[in-house]
């Protein structure tokens, strides 16, 4: 059914629907959008991945890499109802894109392989799915493909996510002799002809007929065991009406108790009609799902969807474009129009909507005004970031903003031209910007700067971002590990006599210096440089002005230590005597001489090299255990427990930050995907004599 999007622009709430396309790389999710835009009569040829010809995918970075990156807003009608749709990446590295979009939609279509069903991303996304409370309906695709088999996936469904799969649909054919399916809620035929973009709807071929009944018993079966109301009736009647158990099963899916099953072939253009049927009539507008929550004045408030209400949004995407900066907007209640201010809880500063845009992925239509349900991008807020609540200037609220994950991987980056070095920091504020999980901080230590993130790929798509949309040519290579250096056996009455004379006004101080290691402070892990100081000398042999230039000296001398010029912490030096001339001693003479005998001092201790650990928290499939443990043995992890929990293993260990370079690959790599990690800094331990004391590189 086509239908032009402008002539819907003032659709009622109650046939708004706000959904993402979830799905593990090369599932479909992205030809399966650009089916769904064009049936629905927003395009009017259909793009494909392969040809890098797509609405959603239209950075140059997605079509030559062929996969989703950045998560991609589209607009569509289907039978009166407005569909604003969000094509979210597949690829673990960009999880957080997925996270950000799920923060603001009503429900979700997941998409599996008819072959390999619930696949790695699969599972996170839908865990993501879960935390934010999302209804989702299920589209098995792909089922034209060799070993293709609807019941398969659908069993893996049940066995890995755990929700009860409510099938509504039987397959006509297998693999290429797949063209259609049986609608088992009404017990019709939908088959699409080779060639032709329409379907045809007919009775239920009779060679699928006893089987198209079982099936359909099997629906009522597991309906009527969730639903009290569609129980009664089957009790009652032995049967359950289409309607009831239409209404059954939109119940079933707002509460997460079930999860309706459809299945297809995007790249062959069939099913699409009947899952834009089943978005209409099972998935939620935002009149069905419950009042979004904020804060105001340290108290809770609701806002409900009402297009009269106060003003409140959520900025969940901002994006640099050349023709200005966009920010994506969903519109939890009021009503906004051009040239009007809001209120950024985030900075506490107005801002004018300049422009206000629906969104058709890297193409924009103009509107006067955005009303609650909608998803918008706006252009003229300068400073408003993902996670900022935007509301009207007199009824303040702030929202809950997206989760945003810690970065697990970081390299350094420089621009290879002096010149170029302010024009990088500048697109690395704008990256960042842009991009929440990516962080960027110059290393105090070694000056450089270092961008973290989600992995690898994650950092060389933001690193060819820079090169591309700025011109900048970049470096990259690993940082280089802070390491530190302590004290493990001091020295004790160490004398250093300092005397200058050079013609003029000399130099004196004479020192005698207790050098031992300072025992650790519950808490600090080592982060710090530790460091104390104190005089026991008596009777005024050494004035307290001379003594506070010794200790500022001793300080001094933390700065590069004996085994590779790294900061010394963990120590504790005591003045036990010295003495003082008349004439030569001074504040300066004393700091000089504070320098050069804890120098001496720390040469004469027994020293070790210290390197930064994190605690590490390693989640993996059971079957996976194994190879995880003898990983983490080979880059020295000290493992602290285990626990199993629902068919994995989470795995506590302290592993030294050297180790964790490249680790975010290298475990998805031995668990197919599967494994997840998070670390945290845990301080320093002494490193191995053969450790590196220069960069991260191994």
């Amino acid at each position: 059914m086509r239908t032009d999007l402008h002539r819907h622009l003032d659709t009622p709430l109650a046939a708004v629907r706000n959904l993402g396309i979830l799905a593990h790389v090369d599932a479909g999710k992205t030809t399966l959008t650009e089916r769904i835009l064009y049936l629905t009569g927003s395009t009017h040829k259909r793009g494909e991945v392969h040809d890098g010809t797509t609405v959603t995918d239209f950075d140059p970075q997605e079509r030559d890499r062929g996969i989703t990156i950045f998560a991609a807003a589209v607009s569509c009608t289907w039978d009166a109802h407005r569909i604003n749709l969000i094509d979210t990446p597949g690829h673990v590295d960009f999880s957080d894109e997925v996270a950000r979009s799920l923060r603001v939609l009503d429900g979700a279509v997941a998409v599996f392989d008819a072959v390999a069903g619930v696949e790695p991303q699969s599972e996170a996304v839908w865990r993501q799915a879960d935390r934010y409370g999302v209804p989702r309906i299920a589209f098995v695709n792909k089922l034209d493909r060799a070993g293709a088999d609807l019941d398969t996936a659908v069993e893996s469904i049940r066995e890995r996510l755990h929700p009860a799969p409510l099938v509504v649909q039987l397959p006509i054919g297998s693999e290429t002799g797949f063209t259609g399916v049986v609608d088992l809620p009404r017990m019709r035929s939908l088959v699409w002809p080779e060639g032709r973009d329409t379907v045809e709807e007919g009775p239920v071929p009779e060679a699928l007929r006893d089987a198209a009944e079982g099936r359909r018993r099997q629906l009522e079966e597991a309906v009527a065991e969730l639903h009290p109301g569609a129980l009664e009736e089957f009790c009652a009647q032995g049967t359950l009406s289409a309607r009831t158990l239409t209404a059954a099963l939109r119940d079933l899916t707002r509460s997460g108790d079930g999860v309706v099953v459809l299945c297809g072939s995007a790249y062959r253009n069939r099913g699409i009609e009947p899952l834009l049927d089943a978005v209409v009539a099972y998935l939620p507008s935002p009149l069905d799902v419950p009042a979004v929550r904020g804060t105001r004045d340290g108290g809770e408030q609701e806002r409900f969807a009402d297009p009269a209400a106060p003003f409140a949004a959520l900025a969940f995407k901002v994006n640099g474009t050349a023709t200005g900066r966009l920010t994506y907007l969903r519109v939890y209640s009021g009503t906004i129009g051009k040239g009007e201010t809001v209120w950024d809880s985030g900075t506490g500063r107005t801002e004018r909507v300049g422009r206000i845009l629906r969104v058709q992925a890297d193409r924009h239509a103009p509107l006067e005004r955005a009303v609650a349900g909608d998803i918008v991008a706006v252009v003229g807020l300068k400073s408003a970031r993902a996670g900022s609540t935007l509301c009207a200037p007199g009824a303040p609220l702030v929202l809950e903003p997206p989760t945003v994950a810690d970065p697990v991987v970081s390299v350094a980056v420089e621009a290879v031209g002096s010149a170029e070095a302010e024009q990088l920091v500048s697109a690395l504020t704008r990256l960042v910007e842009e991009d929440p999980s990516l962080v960027v901080r110059t290393d105090p230590e070694t000056g450089q700067l270092v961008l973290s993130g989600m992995g690898e790929l994650h950092l060389e798509v933001a690193v060819e971002k820079i090169r591309l949309a700025h011109g900048l040519d970049v470096r990259v290579g690993r940082p280089r590990v802070a390491y530190r250096e302590t004290v493990v056996r001091g020295v004790s009455g160490l004398v250093h006599r300092h005397v200058k004379q050079d013609g003029g006004a000399g130099e004196f101080a004479h020192v005698v210096l207790d050098v031992q290691p300072l025992e650790d402070v519950p808490g600090d892990g080592g982060g710090a440089t530790r460091f104390e100081f104190r005089s026991t000398v008596v009777g005024g042999r050494v004035p307290q002005e001379y003594v506070r230039a010794l200790e500022a000296g001793c300080r001094d001398a933390l700065a590069d230590g004996p085994l590779g010029g790294h900061p010394v912490t963990g120590v504790r030096v005591v003045l036990t005597d010295g003495a003082t001339h008349p004439k030569d001693s001074s504040e300066r003479a004393f700091r000089t001489a504070g320098r050069f005998a804890l120098r001496e001092a720390l040469r004469a201790c027994a020293m070790v090299l210290l390197e930064p650990v994190a605690d590490v928290t390693v989640t993996v499939p059971d079957d996976a255990v194994g190879g995880v443990l003898g990983d983490l043995a080979a880059r020295r992890g000290q493992v602290s427990g285990s626990v199993a929990r629902a068919g994995v293993v989470v795995i506590s260990a302290t592993v030294p930050l050297v180790e964790l370079f490249g680790y975010a690959t290298r475990l998805r790599s031995r668990t197919r995907g599967r494994g997840v990690f998070t670390a945290r800094p845990a301080g320093y331990a002494p490193a191995p004599s053969t450790a590196s004391t220069g960069t991260a590189a191994r």
